[in-house]
């Protein structure tokens, strides 16, 4: 990774960095990809995982429920023959 780096990621992301803020980036970047190349040398092949994985959400049910005309109108406080009032919009 080089300066040139540091800057077309800076005009990717839309920001102004200083001569020195470049400097640090780059030193930033290349301790992270140091990091990630020590990751990366780490052989997993062979391991079991100490953990169970098992569904924590609910099973999903049908539940009938019983809608009429009558029932939604009688719990508004407000209606005229069979119908809902409700505030003037416009």
């Amino acid at each position: 990774m080089e300066i040139k780096d540091v800057e077309k990621l800076a005009e990717l992301a839309r920001i102004e960095l200083s001569d020195v803020e470049k400097k640090d980036l780059l030193s930033d970047m290349k301790g992270i990809l140091e990091y990630v190349k020590q990751i990366e040398s780490v052989e997993v092949e062979d391991t079991n995982p100490e953990y169970d994985l098992y569904n924590v959400w609910r099973e999903d049910k049908i539940e009938p429920q019983d809608f009429s005309r009558e029932k939604i109108v009688s719990q508004f406080p407000d209606s005229k023959d069979g119908f809902v009032k409700v505030k003037k919009i416009m």
